[in-house]
């Protein structure tokens, strides 16, 4: 039997020990073809909800095969319970933020319509693919849910009771205004390239849940700033 997996798969079948997994099509092109894994290597599964297990290859076919879990390495761990919201971006550069996301740790990634957001139609299950890529690259053992793109405003009206919004506003660049408040439910807003628009940053203001901060005496680019958001909350009201 091959020694420690080096490869960690998310898989959506119950693991637990003696258990059979069977693998789709893609994913036993990846294990087989891709990384060219044979019967008796081991690989890494979690699945979100039975923590980490070490498993070994049983069957190894180009159009599936099976994996069998042997030993629990990890129990199951949940992010902090905070959101990113974020206007996507060029396609690159969207990817790289809900990567950068799962690996931070987050909750649940929201991509949301602004008034200046210009970017090209968002499609959720590409979105969370790369964000069930990020987890098995990452060590967790959760994949945070990327839900359908809806417009701020929207999402604003219908705002979970008892949930805080920090809102990096790039207005407030060089004021000083920092992140404070308790732990607990979060959100973190991120602008589009070209910024709230009056109406949006005056309705923000306006809420009692949002809190205006800033990210610096710099005006970020979006892909930046979501990286920079996600580390002043993490490193204040988070699990750094």
């Amino acid at each position: 039997m091959a020694g420690s997996a080096k490869i960690r798969l998310y898989v959506e079948h119950p693991l637990g020990e003696g258990q059979s997994v069977p693998l789709s099509r893609d994913q036993a092109h990846y294990l087989f073809g891709v990384m060219r894994l044979a019967t008796g290597d081991a690989v890494a599964l979690f699945n979100g909800r039975d923590g980490e297990w070490a498993a070994q290859v049983v069957d190894a076919g180009k159009k599936g095969g099976t994996l069998e879990c042997s030993a629990s390495v990890r129990p199951q761990g949940a992010p902090p319970d905070v959101w990113l919201l974020f206007a996507p971006i060029k396609k690159a550069r969207t990817d790289f933020i809900v990567e950068k996301a799962v690996e931070m740790g987050v909750a649940r990634i929201c991509p949301v319509q602004t008034e200046f957001t210009n970017s090209e139609r968002v499609r959720r299950d590409r979105l969370q693919a790369h964000a069930t890529e990020a987890a098995e690259q990452c060590g967790a053992t959760w994949v945070p849910e990327v839900s359908e793109i809806d417009r701020l405003d929207r999402v604003l009206a219908s705002w979970q009771p008892g949930r805080n919004l920090m809102f990096c506003d790039e207005g407030l660049a060089g004021s000083g205004a920092a992140l404070s408040g308790a732990g607990g439910a979060w959100a973190v807003l991120i602008g589009p390239e070209g910024g709230f628009s009056d109406s949006e940053r005056s309705r923000l203001n306006g809420l009692d849940f949002a809190h205006a901060v800033s990210l610096g005496p710099r005006i970020l680019r979006a892909d930046t700033a979501a990286v920079a958001a996600l580390t002043l909350w993490q490193t204040t009201l988070g699990d750094w």
